[in-house]
C-alpha cells in the first residue's frame, strides 16, 4: 500500500570508461590545476595542511640528521684523541680544498644545464598556476617548522 514506482537510469561503466582518457580516470574530471578543481578556501586548508605536515617532518629529520652528524664527528674525535684511529689532517685539508676549487669553477658559469632549466621552468609554471595552494603550504611549511 502506498508504494510508489521509482525509475532508475543505469549506466554502463564499461561503454562510459572506453570513451574516457586513462588520466582522466586516474585524477578524476579535470585534470587541470588546482585552481580550476577547487575553491580558494579548499586550497588553503590543502596547502596549509600538506604545508604544515612537510614542516613537521622537516624539522624532525633535520634535527635527527644534525644530531648524527655532530655524533659522529664527536665520536670521530674520541676516537682519535685515546689513539683508535689515527686521521690525517692534512690530507683532508688537502681534499677540502681541492673541493672547495672545484664548486667555485662550476659555480663560475653561472648556466644551468637544459635538463635542469626545464625542470625549473615546469615548478615556476606550477607555482604561477596554483599560487593559492602554494601560498598556504609555505604558511604550513612555515608553522610545520615552528611546531
Amino acid at each position: 500500500a502506498g508504494a510508489k514506482e521509482e525509475s532508475f537510469n543505469v549506466l554502463d561503466l564499461a561503454e562510459y570508461t572506453k570513451n574516457r582518457p586513462w588520466w582522466r580516470k586516474v585524477f578524476g574530471p579535470s585534470s587541470g590545476s588546482s585552481a580550476e578543481k577547487y575553491n580558494v578556501a579548499t586550497q588553503l586548508v590543502i596547502g596549509g595542511v600538506t604545508g604544515w605536515c612537510t614542516g613537521f617532518i622537516f624539522q624532525k629529520v633535520g634535527k635527527l640528521a644534525a644530531t648524527a652528524v655532530g655524533g659522529g664527528f664527536f665520536l670521530l674525535q674520541i676516537a682519535n684523541h685515546t689513539g683508535y684511529i689515527k686521521v690525517d689532517w692534512k690530507l683532508v685539508e688537502r681534499d677540502v680544498n681541492k673541493a672547495k676549487q672545484q664548486l667555485k669553477f662550476h659555480s663560475s658559469g653561472n648556466k644551468m644545464s637544459p635538463e635542469v632549466k626545464s625542470k625549473v621552468d615546469e615548478v615556476i609554471i606550477f607555482l604561477k598556476k596554483n599560487v593559492i595552494l602554494t601560498g598556504g603550504f609555505a604558511g604550513g611549511f612555515l608553522l610545520g617548522m615552528a611546531s
